[in-house]
């Protein structure tokens, strides 16, 4: 069977979906990456089918592309120029935003009578914010105030600490368990981080000096697209976080490569094709009907983590002395949550099989929700305080 009318077919069609998306994004309050999500339900199993099998059933290859050139781009935002003055803002904002989302999410969820061991991982889980969703919709409105920037910073390092309290929960409660699963869990985050981190530098210090010399100063598209699906590839075969890895190296290109105009300029445009594609096969492979199924206590826990998630931006930019604007709108900003916050879940159900009938329902509808309305409040996150 031929699979090429199929596939030009639909990936046209995307792509023409995302143009009429940018169209309306510009006319309403709702960002691209709403619409695309919304257009995808649509055209999904649920609506139209129209999308073929194809298509869905490789979608975390999309995903894992989309990600890693999402990593690099945002890395590479983290020079020292651009945190001049402000890493202690973006350190703290990001460290309190998690803890205090770990602790509201875990406190209300106990309140409501919810056992420690669940509340512990549905509060840690709800700290993971979705990096794609926040940089689409900075990147739609190329905001030029310090918001904006202080914001994709700052969710460069959500994932390192979402990462690290989530392993840090799951250990503690298999170490008190009365097992040594503990102690592997541990070894398993410090592997996912650490080497992460060390393919990050591994790759971009070579990458530093060898890219942008064909090309007066600029890297030509084919060495900024294979250093990123390199660095994907080993990090996936490795085990590790492709995503941690691609922002370390695009971290370390943009402040190492002193020969560069603008390491990343290659990359951009085609990573707004990917990005198209992620989040219309995003919303086909929403799952509505989990929706229903996660009742008062997916109500507790989304209540809970938007309540954390302001309240940690609050926290954190009054330790960090940060503005008022920055104060009141980079919790909201931080709202969208996606797949990483799923991987959590699937990886806490099965070192804790028990809970996972709960945890399952709980964290896939409450990411169904994140994903459509976070967006929306991280744009008017950005223009209420970039205004």
């Amino acid at each position: 069977m031929n699979i090429a009318p199929s596939f030009l077919l639909t990936v046209g069609g995307f792509l023409l979906l995302g143009l009429l998306a940018s169209t309306i994004a510009q006319r309403t309050i709702l960002p691209r990456v709403t619409i695309l999500l919304l257009f995808g339900v649509v055209v999904g199993g649920d609506c139209l089918d129209l999308v073929p099998a194809l298509f869905s059933e490789h979608f975390d290859v999309v995903a894992d592309i989309t990600l890693v050139m999402i990593g690099f781009l945002i890395g590479g935002k983290l020079t020292m120029e651009s945190v001049k003055g402000s890493a202690l803002t973006v350190f703290w904002i990001s460290l309190i935003g998690a803890v205090v989302t770990v602790t509201v999410v875990g406190l209300s969820l106990r309140l409501y009578g919810v056992s420690f061991e669940l509340a512990l991982m549905l509060g840690c889980i709800a700290a993971a914010t979705a990096p794609a969703a926040v940089y689409d919709v900075v990147a739609q409105f190329h905001p030029q105030g310090k918001f904006a920037k202080r914001l994709l910073s700052i969710v460069a390092l959500d994932d390192i600490w979402g990462l690290v309290l989530f392993g840090l929960g799951l250990a503690y409660l298999k170490s008190t368990a009365g097992d040594n699963g503990g102690i592997m869990v541990l070894a398993n985050v410090v592997h996912d981080l650490g080497g992460a981190l060390i393919l990050g530098l591994l790759l971009g210090l070579p990458g530093a000096y060898l890219t942008g010399r064909a090309k007066e100063g600029q890297p030509i598209l084919s060495e900024a697209l294979g250093l990123v699906l390199v660095c994907g590839g080993i990090a996936l075969w490795f085990e590790v976080s492709h995503l941690i890895a691609a922002m370390t190296m695009g971290c370390v290109i943009a402040n190492k490569a002193k020969h560069h105009k603008y390491p990343f300029h290659a990359l951009e445009g085609v990573e707004s094709v990917f990005l198209v594609i992620f989040f219309v096969l995003a919303g086909v492979s929403l799952d509505l009907g989990a929706l229903k199924d996660v009742g008062f206590l997916g109500a507790v826990y989304v209540l809970a983590r938007t309540a954390g998630k302001c309240l940690g931006g609050w926290a954190g930019g009054q330790t960090a002395g940060a503005d008022t604007l920055t104060k009141c709108w980079i919790g909201p900003a931080m709202l969208p949550q996606a797949g990483v916050a799923i991987g959590m879940a699937l990886v806490a159900s099965a070192e804790l099989p028990e809970y996972k009938h709960v945890m399952l329902p709980v964290v896939i509808g409450s990411t169904v929700l994140f994903e459509i309305v976070g967006p929306i409040a991280t744009r008017v996150a950005v223009r209420r305080a970039d205004a």
